[in-house]
């Protein structure tokens, strides 16, 4: 037997002659089965250069006495690996299967470091598990379609990691799922139907997910949805019209179609991210919109800009469609300060009723250009507006016919 071996054993021995003492005075202590796959998990882990968390790891002790460990009577609840700390350096290496061992175990989170290799199917084996958080570390290869064995499980945090594969459709079917949080990887395929009645946030974003979102895909329980940077298409209103309790709706840079559902604009939403996608329509609110910032560029919007835009801080309908007048309660915000940021540039707008004199304050900003008309007030644009101040007279007279 090697001189790690002989350690080992040695630390177990000292741990039975522990257990032997303290079932005498009758003090409860660790499972046994708990301990060894506590020594499992901290053999394949290792502290990054300028972490201490495995100091307190010393197998002659209490392992409840652990940093991270917690227990209740003789099982291990929670573990909570790493520095939680802002800016610890956190853990490198890899899950050990063992941790599947820790049979009451509610709570799993790893924090940001560079842990590698798969997340293990013996974690699917951990029936109590309501909490997993394992992000920005360098977790690769499928999500495991057994944790959809986990029924109590109400967070699954896999972001940031170097995950492929699909999501599985097995996830979609827990009752208690509260919070998906699978962003920055690279998954595929299409986004499953979820059927908890309790989901309140879904964030997918940046990955490369393909295919359409079913009207019914998603419960009306949401509050959070991000769904931005893949390559997700078809028509979204119907199943955005059951979703009134949204206040966070980011769904830029895919290719989704079809109109933008006047009731999203009564929705309890803050912050509206619809950018450069393929809806079409025109964009008529029933009510004075109240969400603070709406991003609805490069999109095919058309039609007049509606009134009941006015209210928003942050409006940005820049690179679509629109014609006609702005209307004159834009520009009374503007001057007062109440909109911040207002890009209407490469439409096909015709006119704005604002003096050439007047003075934007300087918290605000306005751009115009490239639009049917000549800007009555130059003011500065983002670069990537160009340098033309006008949309060719060609354009202007094809659009009207």
């Amino acid at each position: 037997m090697g001189k790690q071996g002989r350690r080992r054993m040695g630390s177990y021995a000292l741990f039975l002659i522990a257990l032997f003492l303290c079932k005498f005075l009758a003090v409860a202590i660790l499972d046994p089965l708990d301990f060894l796959a506590l020594q499992s998990i901290r053999k394949s882990l290792h502290d990054l250069p300028g972490s201490n968390f495995f100091a307190s790891w010393d197998f002659t002790s209490d392992p409840c006495n652990f940093a991270g460990v917690y227990c209740d009577s003789d099982k291990v609840i929670a573990l909570n690996l790493g520095d939680p700390r802002a800016g610890s350096p956190g853990l490198t290496g890899r899950i050990d299967p063992a941790i599947g061992k820790l049979s009451a175990l509610a709570e799993l989170s790893i924090v940001p470091g560079r842990i590698y290799g798969s997340l293990p199917q013996s974690v699917s084996q951990l029936k109590d598990l309501r909490f997993l958080a394992i992000s920005r570390n360098f977790i690769s290869g499928d999500i495991p379609a057994t944790l959809g064995q986990l029924r109590s499980l109400k967070t699954l945090d896999l972001s940031y990691n170097q995950l492929t594969g699909e999501i599985p459709r097995s996830i979609g079917t827990l009752p208690e799922l509260t919070n998906v949080i699978l962003c920055h990887n690279h998954l595929s395929g299409s986004v499953p139907p979820f059927l908890s009645q309790v989901l309140t946030r879904v964030d997918l974003k940046h990955n490369a997910l393909t295919g359409s979102l079913a009207p019914d895909s998603l419960p009306p329980s949401l509050q959070s949805l991000s769904l931005a940077w893949n390559q997700l298409t078809g028509p979204v209103d119907r199943l955005l019209s059951r979703l009134d309790q949204l206040n966070y709706l980011d769904l830029s840079l895919n290719q989704f179609t079809g109109p933008i559902p006047s009731q999203l604009f009564s929705f309890p939403i803050t912050n509206l991210q619809l950018e450069r996608n393929l809806f079409t329509g025109s964009v008529q609110p029933a009510d004075q919109v109240t969400i603070s910032t709406i991003d609805l560029s490069h999109n095919r919007l058309w039609g007049q800009i509606s009134p009941m835009l006015s209210t928003v801080q942050n409006l940005y309908l820049n690179n679509n469609r629109f014609n006609g007048q702005v209307p004159a309660s834009f520009v009374d915000r503007l001057l007062s300060g109440s909109i911040q940021i207002l890009y209407l540039q490469h439409n096909y707008l015709t006119g704005i009723e604002i003096k050439p004199t007047a003075e934007i304050p300087v918290s605000s900003s306005l751009c115009l250009q490239y639009n049917c008309m000549v800007p009555p007030v130059q003011t500065p644009c983002p670069l990537k507006a160009g340098n033309e101040k006008t949309r060719p007279t060609a354009q202007c007279n094809e659009w009207k016919g």
